[in-house]
C-alpha cells in the first residue's frame, strides 16, 4: 500500500484523530477530532510531517506524487464547498498553517487569504457585496505572503500601512476605505518587486506551492530552532501543513476573531479566559498589533455566537480532560473553530488546574502529577514585590504573566542576548514582540510591551517560560533609534533600571525589593501526592544552617552533600586555613587545626539541629589546597605579617604549591592521606557535634563521605583513621551514636572496581559532576568556551553537565550499582551531583534503583515531582 501524505478533515471524508499528532501535527490532528465531534470546523486537509521530511530529503522540492495528492484533496475541497480555487465568480480562499506535533506558539509561519489576485479579489467583492472587505483581505495576503514566502521584511509592510494611516489621520485599519486599501495594495506590490526583483505571483497554484514550501522551511528558521532548543524538541520531527478553507472575521461588525483558554492560563482559575477583536483576522489578536477586548464582553456584542463558543469550550475541555487553548472566527454571526490544543500555562496554573481536575473527577492523581512540568516547578517560587516596599509607579499595563523582575532596560533581543552573556539582568521593552524576538525573550528577566493583550505572543511565550510579562501598556512609547522610551511621560534610557510586576501589570522605577512566596495549599497537596507515589528519596546539597532550613522546608529528607570547604571561605576562617596550609612547622599546624576545630564543630552542630532525625552526609575536605591560597598583594601582605614571614618568602612558598592540573592533583582523599591531620580534625568536629546533641536527646545521623577515591586502598586507609577518631570521641562521650562512612564514586576506576570498595563502604554517593569530567576528559570550568558550539552544531544533543550522559557516563553508574550491591546488600546508593535536580537525569537514576538523589535546596520540589513522575512512568 502506497504511503499516504495528505488527510482530509471537516467534511464527510474526515480522516485522522487526536491520537495522530506525530503524523498530522497538533493542529491537523485536533481539527480532525473536532470535526468528528460535530464541531463547526472550516474544511481542509493536512499535509503530514512525513511529507515535510520527504520535502527536505528531496532537495527542498515537492515530489510530483506529493503535489498530485495535494491537488486531489484540493479538488475534493472545491467540490464540497462548490467554490473554485482561483475562480473569478466564487473564489475559494485558503489558509496555510504550520502544525508541529507539539505546540510552538508563533514560532512557525501562517499565510491567510491565499488565492487572491486582482481578478479573484473582484470576485470576492462581488460575491460578498463588499469591495472594501475583499481589498482588506488582499492587502493582508500580499503582506503575509511577501514576508513568509518571498522573504520581504514584515516591518516594511507595516511601515507603509502606518504611513498611509498617519497621512489620512486614521488610527485603526478598519477606518481605511476601499480606495485607501487599493492604494496600499499597489504600494505593497511595488515594495515586493523592488525587494525581490520579481512580480508578486498572481497564479493561485504558484501561490499555494510557494506557501506550502515556506511553511515547511519555517521549521528551520532561527526562531523555531531556538524554541526547540529551549524546549528540548527534536530537530528531526518536521512540521505538518494544514490547508483550510478561509472563514472571515473581518467582514464587518457581525464578524470577529479571537483566542481563548478554557481556564485562566496564568492562575489556573476555572473561568473562561480570552480576547477577541471585531472585524479582524486571527493574526491581529496573537500578533498584539491591536489590543483586543476581554472575552466576557463578547456576550453583550454577539450573544448567540458567544453562547455557541461557551458550549464548544466546555465540550472540548471535557473531551480532552485538559485546559484547552482555542482559536475561533465568527463570520456573520456563525462560529467556526480553527484550533484547539493543550493550553500553555504557568506552572502555578498547571498545578491548580491539575488539582482541580482531580477534584472534578476528570483525571486521576497520577495523571495530575504527570501534567505538571517538573523542570518548571521552581517558577512557583519566583520573586514577588515586597508589599512593604515604597515604590514609584511609572505606568500600568496588563498583568500577562505573573511574578516580578528587576533589570536594565534594553530595546532589542540582540542587545538582551549581548548583556545576558555578561551576566546582566535585563528587561526587554518592545512596542510588541514577534516570534523573531525569542532569543532575547529567553534571556530576559521580564518583558514589557506597549501593544498586545493577554493572549498576545509576548504573553503566551512569557507564561510558557515562567517569566514576568506586562503587555498592552498604552502609556509606553518606544523610540528604537534613540534607544529610549517614555512611560506615562517619564523618559527611560537604555540600561536604566525598572521593575515589572507581571501579576498586577505595574511598572516601577528603579530596583524594588522582591520576596519569595511561600507554599500554597495546592503545592503542598501536590507534594504530598508525589510523596505517596515516588520511591526515590530526595536530599539536598546544603553547607549552612540556612540552606539546610530551606531544604527541609521544601521537603528534603536529609542532606546528601555538605561541602566542608565552603565553611572555610569566611573572612575570619580563611586566614587560619592559609596559615595551616603554608606552615612547615607541624606544631604551628596543629595549633591552627586546634583553632579550627571548635569552628567546624559549631557549624556541624547547627546543621544537625536543623536536620534532626534525618541523615546528614558530610564530605571531608575535597578541593586542591591552592584554592585557599591568597592571590592579591593585599592578601599576601596580611598573611605574611600574620606568619611573620617576608612577602618574598611567602610568594615563593605559594608558588611551590601551584599545580599544573589541580583538579587531578592533590585533592580529595589524597589530601587526607598526605595531610591526615586535616581529616582527623574534621572527623572529630563531626562526631563531637553529634555526641553533644545526642546527650541532649537530639536524633542525629551523621554520614562521613571520603571524596575522590580511585582505589580501595585509599578508602581503607582514610576509613581506618576516621573510625579511630570517631570511636575515641564516642567512647569519651559515653553515648550511642550510629554513623556511616562511605565514598563518592566520581572516578571511572572507582565505578569499575565498585565491588572492592563496596566491601568496605556503608554507602556510595555518585559525584556525577566529576564523573562526567573524568569520563569525557574535559574540565567543566573550561568547557564553557566550546560546549555551546558542540550543542549548536549537534556534536552533543544535551549539555552533559546538565543532563546525565546515559550512553557514556550512565553505564559507569550502572556498573557500580551492579558490582556493589551483590557484595554489600545494605549498601546505600545516592547521587549528589548537579544532575540530582534534573528531571531527565532523575528518571535515569530511578531506573538504576538508587535510594536517593541530592540537589540544591531550591530544586528539591523539582526533584520530588520528577521522582514521582519517573515512578509513574516506569511502573
Amino acid at each position: 500500500m502506497e504511503k499516504k501524505y495528505v488527510y482530509s478533515f471537516g467534511n464527510s471524508l474526515t480522516e485522522g484523530n487526536a491520537d495522530m499528532k506525530d503524523l498530522l501535527g497538533g493542529k491537523g490532528a485536533n481539527l480532525a477530532e473536532m470535526a468528528s465531534l460535530g464541531i463547526s470546523v472550516p474544511p481542509g486537509f493536512t499535509i503530514t510531517t512525513e511529507a515535510c521530511l520527504l520535502y527536505f530529503d528531496s532537495g527542498n522540492k515537492l515530489p510530483r506524487k506529493l503535489w498530485g495528492e495535494i491537488l486531489d484533496h484540493l479538488a475534493e475541497l472545491e467540490k464540497s464547498l462548490e467554490k473554485k480555487f482561483g475562480g473569478a465568480s466564487a473564489p475559494l480562499l485558503l489558509s496555510v498553517r504550520s502544525g508541529a506535533r507539539v505546540s510552538m506558539p508563533g514560532m512557525m509561519d501562517t499565510i491567510l487569504n491565499l488565492g487572491l489576485n486582482e481578478e479573484t479579489a473582484l470576485g470576492l467583492g462581488a460575491l460578498t457585496s463588499d469591495t472594501r472587505f475583499a481589498l482588506d483581505c488582499y492587502r493582508r495576503f500580499i503582506a503575509m505572503f511577501g514576508n513568509v514566502a518571498l522573504g520581504v521584511e514584515g516591518g516594511k509592510f507595516e511601515a507603509l500601512l502606518e504611513q498611509k494611516k498617519k497621512k489620512l489621520n486614521i488610527h485603526f485599519d478598519t477606518d481605511l476605505t476601499a480606495q485607501n486599501l487599493q492604494s496600499i495594495i499597489n504600494q505593497f506590490r511595488t515594495l515586493i518587486k523592488k525587494s525581490v526583483r520579481e512580480e508578486f505571483p498572481d497564479d493561485p497554484m504558484a501561490q499555494l506551492k510557494k506557501a506550502i514550501q515556506a511553511v515547511f522551511h519555517s521549521w528551520n528558521t532561527p526562531r523555531a530552532i531556538t524554541y526547540r532548543k529551549l524546549n528540548s524538541i527534536p530537530n528531526d520531527w518536521g512540521t505538518a501543513v494544514t490547508v483550510q478553507a478561509m472563514v472571515f472575521g473581518n467582514m464587518g461588525p457581525t464578524s470577529a476573531t479571537g483566542v481563548a483558554f478554557t481556564r485562566n492560563p496564568a492562575t489556573g482559575e476555572k473561568k473562561f479566559y480570552g480576547e477577541y477583536l471585531i472585524n479582524a483576522q486571527g493574526e491581529d489578536v496573537v500578533a498584539g498589533i491591536r489590543t483586543p477586548n476581554p472575552i466576557s464582553e463578547l456576550e453583550a456584542e454577539m450573544p448567540e455566537a458567544y453562547g455557541s463558543l461557551v458550549g464548544v469550550y466546555q465540550k472540548l475541555e471535557n473531551h480532552y480532560r485538559d485546559m484547552q487553548d482555542l482559536e475561533f472566527t465568527i463570520e456573520n454571526d456563525h462560529l467556526y473553530m480553527l484550533q484547539t490544543r493543550s493550553g500553555k500555562r504557568t506552572v502555578s496554573a498547571a498545578i491548580k488546574t491539575a488539582m482541580d481536575m482531580v477534584h472534578e473527577g476528570l483525571i486521576s492523581k497520577q495523571e495530575a502529577l504527570m501534567r505538571i512540568p517538573a523542570d518548571q516547578i521552581d517558577h512557583v517560587f519566583h520573586p514577588t514585590i515586597d508589599a512593604k516596599a515604597k515604590v514609584k509607579a511609572l505606568a500600568k499595563g496588563l498583568g500577562a504573566s505573573p511574578g516580578a523582575a528587576t533589570g536594565k532596560v534594553v530595546f532589542t533581543p540582540e542587545r538582551a542576548q549581548e548583556l545576558a552573556e555578561k551576566k546582566e539582568r535585563i528587561i526587554l521593552v518592545r512596542m510588541e514582540t514577534s516570534p523573531e524576538d525569542i532569543h532575547g525573550m529567553s534571556v530576559a528577566q521580564g518583558i514589557l510591551t506597549a501593544k498586545g493583550g493577554m493572549t498576545s505572543h509576548a504573553a503566551v511565550v512569557a507564561r510558557s517560560m515562567g517569566k514576568p510579562c506586562v503587555s498592552g501598556c498604552s502609556d509606553l512609547d518606544v523610540d528604537m533609534k534613540k534607544k529610549k522610551c517614555t512611560l506615562n511621560g517619564t523618559p527611560i534610557k537604555e540600561l536604566e533600571t525598572i521593575t515589572l510586576d507581571g501579576t498586577t501589570g505595574r511598572i516601577m522605577q528603579g530596583t524594588v525589593p522582591l520576596i519569595r512566596p511561600r507554599h500554597s495549599s495546592n503545592i503542598t497537596r501536590m507534594m504530598n501526592w508525589a510523596g505517596e507515589t515516588r520511591t526515590l528519596k530526595i536530599r539536598a546539597n546544603a553547607d549552612t544552617p540556612h540552606d539546610a532550613f530551606v531544604a527541609r522546608d521544601f521537603g528534603a529528607e536529609g542532606i546528601g552533600l555538605c561541602r566542608t570547604e565552603h565553611m572555610f571561605f569566611e573572612e575570619d576562617r580563611i586566614l587560619l586555613v592559609r596559615k595551616m596550609i603554608l606552615t612547615d612547622d607541624p606544631k604551628k599546624q596543629a595549633e591552627t587545626l586546634k583553632k579550627l576545630l571548635p569552628i567546624q564543630r559549631g557549624d556541624f552542630t547547627q546543621i544537625f539541629k536543623v536536620m534532626e532525625g534525618l541523615p546528614v552526609t558530610i564530605r571531608l575536605l575535597d578541593p586542591p589546597l591552592h584554592e585557599f591560597l591568597p592571590n592579591t598583594s593585599k592578601e599576601i601582605k596580611i598573611l605574611a605579617k600574620e606568619m611573620k614571614l617576608s612577602q618574598t618568602a611567602l610568594v615563593k612558598k605559594i608558588g611551590s604549591m601551584r599545580e599544573t592540573n589541580p583538579m587531578l592533583g592533590l585533592r580529595g582523599c589524597r589530601l587526607g592521606i598526605v595531610f591526615p591531620e586535616i581529616y582527623r580534625m574534621q572527623t572529630r568536629a563531626i562526631i563531637e557535634a553529634a555526641c553533644k546533641l545526642v546527650k541532649k536527646g537530639v536524633k542525629v545521623f551523621p554520614e562521613i563521605m571520603i571524596p575522590l577515591v580511585g582505589h580501595v586502598n585509599e578508602f581503607k586507609k582514610v576509613k581506618d583513621e576516621t573510625m579511630e577518631v570517631a570511636q575515641e570521641v564516642i567512647e569519651k562521650a559515653e553515648v550511642k551514636l550510629p554513623y556511616k562512612i562511605g565514598t563518592m564514586i566520581e572516578l571511572p576506576r572507582a565505578a569499575l572496581t565498585a565491588d572492592e570498595i563496596a566491601k568496605e563502604a556503608d554507602f556510595f554517593s555518585f559525584g556525577t559532576n566529576d564523573l562526567t569530567q573524568t569520563t569525557f576528559g574535559l574540565s567543566r570550568d573550561d568547557a564553557g568556551s566550546f560546549l555551546s558550539d558542540y550543542l549548536e552544531q549537534g556534536v552533543l544533543e544535551k549539555d552533559p553537565f546538565v543532563t546525565i550522559d546515559r550512553v557514556g557516563v550512565g553505564p559507569l553508574l550502572k556498573i557500580a550499582v551492579e558490582k556493589g550491591k551483590p557484595v554489600n546488600p545494605d549498601l546505600h546508593l545516592g547521587v549528589c551531583g548537579e544532575h540530582g535536580g534534573d528531571p531527565q537525569s532523575i528518571e535515569f537514576f530511578h531506573t538504576l534503583g538508587l535510594d536517593y538523589v541530592s540537589c540544591s535546596p531550591y530544586r528539591v520540589p523539582t526533584a520530588i515531582l520528577a521522582a514521582a513522575q519517573a515512578s509513574i512512568k516506569h511502573r
